[in-house]
């Protein structure tokens, strides 16, 4: 049995090993038809597209994306060809919530966001914007407004007995605004430019917009005018539209920008992998033995007692700003190489 793995997944060579008689470590763009010819179980993260022209006339019986995002994923032409497919949905979902928690402290400590007295929405209340509401409340904003069009239809009650706002209640109302969808553009809820100029037009307490789901969620253009206008006051950007070739002008208007590494903490990868592993074993009727941890923090760092300084020591998202607009061209290599990053000591 061979398995065909992104070789940037991190923690999971040893346990595949254990699982198959070949296992073939590429990075996802170098991940082709012939590279997967011959093999049997398909390990990616968002990079390798895998659809129809990856996949005819392989024996590719099951895809395991590490990630919480599919749109990577031809999910009809995998249901046409009989192969399974797996995410790993919330596997960082506490790490993105890392992110915009972090960001927001920075947003207070550096642009003057009253977070007392501030609004914040929540667009899209799955895995990752759960998360993002339990690290918000905690911060003390003065409302919160919740919007998942998908759950309101089901039926599903919004979390801590709150209520389900429409997109443009967030617009009239907030003053930060944060997406935390999938990308689509299927009716009835597509996301693909939800956020356009009519809804930057709707704006009316001049917010900060936040994207750390899919870049195609936020019209960037519309973004950029809304900025200039100043409809937006300031922008946290880590999805872009046409990764990795990113629009520099974004990149050096945004307050925060990153290379889409929001779910990147060292926990969260190893969430993925450990849950990646554990679709593969159910595929195989094989038990899971394998456990993951990440790395832990050197021990010469030193956490403040001051619990905003101890957050941005763990993480601070300027400190990735900043790589990236030294050398945006290294987009992916910021992605491939990212450092240690813990989610707490």
């Amino acid at each position: 049995m061979k398995i065909v793995v992104d070789d940037k997944i991190p923690y999971i060579l040893p346990a595949l090993n254990e699982l198959a008689d070949e296992v073939v470590a590429k990075p996802g763009r170098e991940i082709t038809a012939d590279v997967v010819r011959d093999a049997y179980i398909l390990v990616v993260r968002t990079r390798t597209k895998c659809n129809r022209d990856l996949l005819e006339g392989s024996s590719v019986a099951l895809i395991v994306t590490a990630t919480i995002g599919y749109d990577h994923l031809d999910t009809d032409y995998l249901k046409e060809a009989g192969i399974e497919w797996t995410n790993c949905a919330g596997c960082n979902a506490n790490s993105v919530a890392q992110y915009i928690y972090n960001s927001l402290l920075l947003l207070q400590r550096d642009r003057g966001l009253n977070i007392s007295e501030s609004t914040i929405g929540i667009v899209g209340v799955g895995h990752v914007g759960t998360a993002v509401l339990a690290k918000v409340q905690s911060i003390g904003f003065k409302k919160i407004l919740l919007n998942d069009p998908p759950r309101q239809e089901r039926g599903d009650r919004a979390p801590d007995g709150m209520k389900w706002d429409s997109l443009y209640a967030l617009a009239r109302e907030a003053d930060v605004i944060t997406f935390h969808t999938p990308l689509t553009d299927q009716a009835p809820f597509a996301t693909y430019h939800l956020a356009d100029a009519a809804f930057f037009a709707h704006l009316q307490r001049k917010p900060v917009i936040m994207n750390a789901a899919r870049g195609g969620v936020v019209d960037e253009d519309a973004l950029l005018s809304a900025m200039s206008s100043g409809r937006v006051r300031e922008a946290v950007i880590d999805t872009w539209e046409n990764e990795p070739a990113i629009s520099h002008r974004l990149l050096d208007n945004a307050f925060v920008a990153t290379p889409h590494v929001a779910g990147y903490s060292a926990d969260g990868k190893a969430n993925a992998t450990r849950m990646a592993l554990a679709s593969i074993c159910r595929f195989l009727n094989r038990q899971m033995t394998f456990r993951i941890e990440p790395p832990a923090l050197p021990e010469s760092i030193c956490l403040s007692e001051d619990a905003v300084e101890r957050a941005l020591q763990l993480y601070n998202p300027l400190a990735d700003t900043g790589r990236l607009r030294e050398a945006p061209e290294n987009f992916e290599k910021l992605r491939e190489h990212y450092p240690l990053r813990r989610e707490f000591a």
